[in-house]
């Protein structure tokens, strides 16, 4: 059975103002040492925000506990210091000013390089790492995730919000992402030395800090003998970051047996369906990038299960992952919900029904 694991990106907000908070390194660590001292909560590149990481899981109940008691352990931390944790892919409210960059030289190297873009790099992801054997495996696998990552964007997007307004946006924070030197969609690879030779074209620029400032939706991880897949807002509630951790497993495994498909529409196509899932989430239709045809969501839900059920079976998912993918479309998304919470009170109903949704 495929190994996986699941990073998720907090916001740290202080309630009395809707604000993010600006901690400093002290305050970080006090709320992580709150937390138990976890060696798997981390800094972000904003003051504002925390990481967490489960450690390597293979079964759906291994990941459900790991998720939902750091998301108990750290939103108990966050409050012990008067401030609230939250599973939100933009803030609704930022303030007027350049964001604060968390005190560590990477950060300080990142927003020495792009100031004007880490000023308002106020978005928060969820990142699925799944095992792959070598690397020739890992790019089978990204080639094929290439034509789902849009519906994985749709299914993820929690970020409808954006200084005070209706982005207009399900994801706002996947426009925010573009504005990034490499991102997006990655493009498909001839093979193992095709994906290498683009890799050292793209760090001999003077345009990447390191491999890890490559932003693509999904790339192979440095650290790791991983697939890492990225498209995700962070997420309200553990049983929506489960639901992505699984899909993406089955559809790493159903790519890595059947092999990928080669691409039969044009590249810009990829671009196109990935805006077009951050517009409209779950709630208007996909460019089938399999068929080049227009689908709904409905359409794009159907084919994938027909396309990842043996991986999930195979994992005893099937049932888990048909269940919360109805209750998606029949209850909406994260953004769809946030929409829901702001028409009933506000920002203050958003952040509250936020801090419910983080240990639900």
């Amino acid at each position: 059975m495929r190994t996986f694991g699941i990073e998720e990106e907090f916001f740290l907000i202080r309630p009395d103002t809707g604000y993010p908070a600006d901690l400093t390194r002290r305050g970080h660590e006090e709320i992580v040492n709150r937390g138990g001292g976890n060696e798997r909560i981390h800094t972000e590149l904003l003051a504002c925000q925390l990481e967490t990481s489960t450690p390597v899981l293979t079964h759906r109940d291994e990941a459900i506990l790991a998720v939902s008691q750091t998301r108990s352990k750290l939103n108990k931390a966050a409050h012990e210091v008067g401030l609230q944790l939250l599973g939100l892919g933009t803030p609704p409210q930022i303030r007027p000013v350049p964001a604060t960059v968390s005190a560590a030289d990477r950060y300080y190297a990142i927003n020495e390089f792009s100031p004007g873009i880490a000023a308002e790099h106020y978005i928060a992801g969820t990142h699925v790492h799944v095992g792959v054997e070598d690397q020739d495996a890992g790019v089978v696998a990204l080639n094929s995730l290439r034509p789902w990552l849009p519906l994985l964007t749709a299914l993820g997007a929690n970020s409808p919000y954006w200084r005070g307004i209706d982005s207009g946006f399900a994801s706002w924070r996947t426009i925010q992402i573009r504005r990034w030197s490499v991102q997006g969609i990655p493009p498909y690879f001839a093979g193992t030395q095709d994906y290498l030779a683009r890799m050292d074209l793209m760090l001999a620029s003077d345009v990447l800090l390191d491999a890890g400032h490559i932003g693509w939706g999904a790339r192979l991880s440095t650290n790791f003998p991983t697939v890492e897949v990225r498209v995700a807002d962070a997420q309200l509630s553990t049983s929506e970051t489960i639901l992505l951790a699984l899909v993406i497993r089955a559809l790493v495994s159903t790519g890595l047996h059947h092999g990928p498909e080669a691409p039969t529409v044009a590249p810009e196509a990829f671009d196109l369906a990935h805006w077009q899932a951050a517009k409209f989430g779950i709630q208007g239709n996909h460019y089938n990038l399999r068929t080049g045809t227009k689908t709904s969501t409905a359409g794009m839900l159907e084919d994938l299960m027909a396309y990842i059920k043996d991986a999930l079976v195979e994992t005893n998912d099937l049932d888990y992952v048909q269940n919360a993918l109805e209750r998606i479309m029949r209850e909406g998304n994260g953004a769809m919900a946030q929409r829901r919470f702001f028409h009933t009170g506000g920002f203050d109903n958003v952040l509250a029904q936020s801090a419910i949704r983080m240990l639900a």
